[in-house]
């Protein structure tokens, strides 16, 4: 039955539904500074992020899709029940963070999801630790370096347009957040888009319908990139919520600073194939942009909650994963 035609559709669908989650998760990343800044409405501003997600497909590679098709775990132990597992402790782990409102990433919880998992299976011989020292060391590195682009962004423009008015200078980044948010929703596209690609990849090769060589299908690239637009449109508002005004208060100049930082960083992490966490990095250029006041600007505390997050993400949706796997194994035994 696992192996069934069947069974492989229903997997796809449970993808296509993390990958919904995913945009619907990862809104805030997208929208929440424009929508702080009330540069755009919530609505105007999930369809501009939205449309941007999708042109994405237009002008990237699928790198990432790689990564985390061929270089997380080894695709010749990968079986149906473990990808299942996998996708169950991310969606469960996703589903919890929204809940309470904290932005955490949903690429680390499908790569926790899919160590749990193989490290159930087949111990530690499954695992490819090339591709996850990368991805763990980009744990701490993409809030690092959004946190110092933001910084360094933010005191450049500020000097840059120290003898404009207040007036001017406001409405002039409000014309350019528009651009700083439509290019991050591109760079959340080309990284995050492409994980659920590279998982569906993973079901088909190990189901022998990519035939000897492991590729991401056409048909995959603008499926995922179509259902993650999607649930962008649906917005995660509790977390829009949490990053847009809960951090540091925003005006237009810096929303425009921090969404450029993190578009740099990530567009740059999906040209090399790395899965960065989009969360982590628009969180850390947020963080680093209210810094430029006065650090009493950042209320850390939330900061402190969100980081608490991202470290317990990868264990708990591997434990998650790893729990269901052993279920799965009673049931279809």
């Amino acid at each position: 039955m696992v192996d069934s035609f069947g069974f492989v559709v229903f997997l796809i669908l449970v993808a296509l539904f993390f990958d919904f989650l995913n945009g619907f998760h990862d809104s805030a990343n997208a929208i929440s500074t424009i929508v702080s800044t009330r540069v755009l409405s919530p609505r105007n501003a999930v369809l501009w992020a939205a449309f941007f997600e999708f042109s994405a497909f237009f002008f990237m590679g699928v790198h990432v899709a790689t990564t985390i098709g061929t270089g997380i775990i080894n695709p010749n132990i990968v079986d149906n029940l473990l990808i299942l597992a996998a996708l169950g402790g991310a969606i469960i782990w996703n589903i919890i963070t929204w809940y309470f409102g904290l932005p955490s990433s949903s690429s680390h919880a499908l790569i926790g999801g899919l160590i749990g998992a193989g490290l159930l299976k087949a111990g530690n011989e499954i695992l490819i630790w090339e591709g996850i020292s990368k991805t763990t060391i980009f744990i701490v590195l993409s809030p690092a370096i959004g946190m110092g682009l933001g910084l360094v962004m933010m005191i450049l423009v500020l000097n840059l347009s120290q003898h404009s008015t207040v007036s001017r200078s406001d409405k002039l980044f409000r014309k350019l957040q528009l651009v700083s948010c439509a290019v991050y929703s591109m760079g959340h596209g080309t990284n995050d888009a492409q994980k659920t690609m590279g998982i569906i990849a993973i079901i088909l090769y190990t189901q022998g319908y990519l035939g000897p060589t492991f590729y991401v299908p056409f048909w995959v690239v603008v499926t995922c990139y179509t259902v993650i637009s999607l649930g962008i449109m649906s917005g995660g508002w509790r977390i829009v919520k949490t990053m847009g005004t809960k951090i540091t208060k925003l005006q237009p100049i810096g929303g425009f600073c921090a969404e450029t930082a993190a578009a740099v960083s990530i567009i740059g992490a999906s040209l090399a194939g790395i899965p960065v966490s989009t969360t982590h990095t628009i969180t850390g250029a947020i963080v680093g942009v209210g810094a430029t006041k006065r650090l009493t600007a950042v209320r850390w505390g939330v900061a402190g909650n969100i980081v608490w997050a991202w470290i317990l993400t990868i264990p708990m949706s591997a434990l998650i994963s790893a729990i269901i796997y052993s279920i799965t194994q009673i049931i279809f035994r």
